[in-house]
């Protein structure tokens, strides 16, 4: 395991561009240690790049990414920081589940919409 990446590995490792790894950096999402005009990105950073990165595919914003990282952050010593964690960690999965029953609906109509292809494909005499 490397002690740091550097911005070629990582671009190369998770097939993304340097500006899309800037991009995250000018977002705060990611805070790699600089020496000189070099940027050296730990395990940390690569964890936190990985999640970054599924949590676009699946299509959240760049906000609602930041909101979702912030579980990863230390954890606040105040009471009432940790009470607000707790809040904003129940809201996410609850919207992270609704969306999971949003994707397989989709999926069901698909399946749906592809088996009337099938058959209409049948009708006409096409086999597939």
């Amino acid at each position: 395991m490397h002690e740091y990446y550097s911005i070629t590995e990582l671009t190369k490792e998770f097939g993304i561009t340097t500006r899309t790894l800037r991009f995250y950096e000018d977002e705060g999402l990611i805070k790699p240690t600089r020496r000189g005009r070099t940027r050296l990105y730990s395990h940390a950073d690569r964890q936190m790049l990985r999640r970054i990165l599924r949590a676009r595919k699946v299509g959240f914003s760049v906000e609602e990414v930041g909101k979702l990282l912030a579980i990863y952050r230390p954890l606040p010593e105040h009471l009432g920081e940790l009470g607000g964690m707790l809040n904003e960690i129940d809201r996410t999965r609850q919207e992270l589940r609704q969306k999971r029953r949003d994707l397989e609906e989709l999926l069901q109509e698909l399946d749906e919409a592809e088996e009337l292809c099938v058959e209409r494909l049948a009708e006409l005499g096409v086999k597939t």
